[in-house]
């Protein structure tokens, strides 16, 4: 076993090996280089090393790793990415990949951190004494087996109702709802500049988070969906009242998923109507219908509303690996530590105030 390290921003002379691997092991279309390039291009952290490790002559495991503090190394993970870039052959355990790849790292590396790591693509592993997992989030996925009439009947009936009866309001007001799915990789760029329009009307505009043709995140979402278009694996949902655009989705497919990179709606709707919630109901109609996918994934921390569509809820966590187990013990006991102070804080600390509003309801998953 033979680790190499390159600057991250040679990865595409090594895309073809990155993608072989992930063909062997996770099969993500998060972690395709169609999406890791671009990733890459935006948010990539200058100090990034490609790390490459060969046995027998076979690519066995790939990440790109940058620093994170000092003597600290993590798989880099930007907000867009759900999962981090870090790629292993099933069958190697951690505790052999990453002690030969903590001595290899520039510096002197204390600690190696994998994030957000998803247990549909790779068990968890066990702690060991110098590698520990910790939970991340719970995440949600529509499973699409069945009929879906059996599905829409299983779900609550308040959610039944609620959408039942914006239909009928919109029927009794003359208004005509469309979906209209989008493939093509030249109507990528107009699709996240429509989704950037909706987007900066809305709170994210106040925050400076929105996404728009001009910045990196507009930059990247872009050349990320054209790149899954061309291989047929992109669809950008959008949903009308009439002519007006009020919800959409910007989806990648891949492994049997469609996976639900964003969403957002015009927030001008009354507040009595979801459009992101008639879309989804739409979507998942056609998605049973069609059967083309094993299942719908959202990728986002589970909110109230995520539990009204599917019971299928899993944990996501993190791995970290410490050079010597007295590391892991201490690293350990300063988050027992940290933990007690903030119960304690918690515990004295004076009530919140009441926020005096709050967002419509959306299926946003950020």
């Amino acid at each position: 076993m033979k680790w190499h390290l390159y600057p991250a921003s040679a990865f595409a002379d090594h895309a073809e090996a990155w993608r072989q691997l992930n063909a062997a092991t996770t099969r993500s279309p998060l972690l395709e280089p169609e999406f890791v390039l671009p990733l890459l291009a935006e948010f990539g952290d200058p100090q990034g090393q490609l790390a490459l490790c060969e046995a027998g002559g076979d690519t066995i495991a790939m990440g790109i790793l940058a620093p994170r503090g000092r003597g600290v190394w993590e798989a880099l993970q930007p907000s867009q990415a759900p999962i981090g870039l870090w790629l292993h052959r099933p069958g190697i355990p951690l505790d052999q990949l990453l002690p030969p790849l903590t001595r290899k790292l520039p510096g002197f590396a204390l600690m190696v951190g994998l994030k957000q790591r998803d247990p549909q693509l790779e068990p968890r592993p066990a702690d060991s004494t110098v590698t520990s997992t910790l939970d991340y989030i719970r995440t949600a996925h529509v499973p699409i087996t069945g009929s879906f009439e059996d599905y829409w009947n299983a779900r609550g009936k308040n959610l039944r109702s609620n959408l039942k009866k914006q239909r009928s309001r919109l029927q009794k007001d003359g208004i005509a709802t469309r979906m209209q799915i989008d493939r093509l990789p030249g109507q990528m760029a107009a699709a996240v500049a429509d989704y950037g329009r909706l987007e900066s009307a809305g709170w994210k505009a106040q925050l400076g988070t929105a996404i728009h043709p001009d910045n990196d995140q507009g930059r990247f979402y872009t050349a990320m969906l054209e790149g899954f278009a061309n291989r047929g694996q992109a669809a950008v949902y959008r949903y009308y009242f009439d002519a007006q655009l009020v919800a959409m989705d910007l989806c990648i497919e891949g492994d049997g998923a469609l996976i639900v990179l964003k969403t957002t709606y015009d927030e001008s709707v009354p507040a009595s109507l979801s459009p992101t919630l008639l879309m989804r109901e739409e979507c998942c109609q056609r998605l049973f219908d069609e059967r083309q996918y094993a299942r719908l994934e959202f990728y986002g921390k589970v909110m109230e509303w995520h539990t009204r569509w599917t019971d299928e809820i899993r944990t996501m966590y993190h791995v970290n690996h410490y050079r010597w187990p007295v590391l892991r013990q201490l690293h350990a006991a300063a988050g027992e530590r940290n933990a007690m102070v903030q119960r304690l804080r918690g515990k004295f600390a004076a009530p919140a105030p009441v926020p005096v509003a709050t967002r419509q309801q959306t299926s946003t998953m950020e």
